[in-house]
């Protein structure tokens, strides 16, 4: 209607010729993008945001995570949104015959299955495992220091998102203090590859590092771990509660493995007695 007005067109002849009403026309004109547009706009940009954060969420998850961000709507409005944008949960689709397609790498492997390290805070792997109990699963994001085998940092939740590497991550840095130039070893699970995570690593000056794909040899050293823990305390016993599970896991970490397993990498010493005596002139927590 603008081009043929500036050709001399009136706009009433154009309105009457394609049976629209002028006033709805000026009104869309000065307003193009109405409150209801703009308001679907952000919910959508937060609903993209979840989805980037965690590509395992639903609809209904990532409509819970909107409205956390203050962009409350009903299931049904999140579901024709992500399904006219294809933002499906990589667990809501059939798996090919060779299994789930493990997405691209974050970063590259700068590890190489070499398990080593001359000194703290130089080499950390994490990894996230889960146990079920009678109120559901619980899962643990720990992260472990390769000099000493000690796990500086650990997230215990009931959803597996990136919130708990996320959280397992600022745990270990409060713990370990000066961090920056360490290398964080995972595999290419989604949580490790969510933007949270990235900008929690960029934020304290650590460096990724990524395994390849269905190779579990590339974090070896941290299943070994979590193969103790699976012995000695998930699989002992039916738990019934979360918080059960979750305070025999912190006891386990803290009290047995750290100050009590004495291991034969480790010269027969637990994790804090070796740090103890190979960084006297570190002020390492106990």
């Amino acid at each position: 209607m603008s081009e043929l007005a500036a050709d001399g067109v009136p706009v009433a002849v154009t309105c009457r010729v394609l049976k629209l009403a002028r006033q709805p026309y000026y009104r869309w004109l000065a307003a193009p993008v109405g409150a209801r547009e703009l308001k679907q706009a952000h919910l959508a940009n937060a609903l993209f945001d979840a989805h980037c954060d965690d590509p395992e969420f639903g609809h209904r998850l990532l409509a819970d995570e909107a409205a956390r961000a203050g962009l409350v709507a009903c299931d049904r409005t999140v579901w024709r949104i992500c399904s006219s944008n294809g933002w499906w949960s990589v667990f809501g689709k059939k798996r090919p015959r060779g299994g789930k397609k493990a997405g691209p790498p974050a970063h590259d492997d700068l590890v190489l299955r070499v398990f080593t390290a001359d000194g703290p805070n130089r080499l950390w792997l994490w990894d996230i495992t889960e146990h079920p109990t009678s109120e559901g699963k619980v899962y643990l994001c720990a992260i472990k220091d390769v000099f000493s085998n000690r796990i500086v940092g650990y997230s215990i939740s009931d959803r597996m998102t990136s919130h708990i590497a996320v959280n397992a991550l600022a745990s270990a840095v409060q713990r370990r203090g000066d961090v920056a130039g360490c290398i964080v070893h995972g595999d290419r699970g989604s949580q490790f590859r969510s933007r949270k995570v990235l900008r929690e690593l960029a934020r304290h000056d650590l460096v990724g590092s990524m395994g390849q794909v269905a190779s579990a040899g590339d974090n070896a050293a941290m299943e070994s771990f979590f193969s103790l823990l699976q012995n000695n305390v998930l699989n002992r016993r039916r738990w019934t509660t979360r918080d059960e599970l979750r305070l025999a896991i912190i006891v386990w970490i803290e009290r047995t493995y750290h100050r009590r397993r004495r291991q034969a990498r480790l010269g027969r010493l637990t994790p804090i007695e070796y740090e103890t005596i190979n960084t006297p002139q570190v002020a390492l927590a106990a």
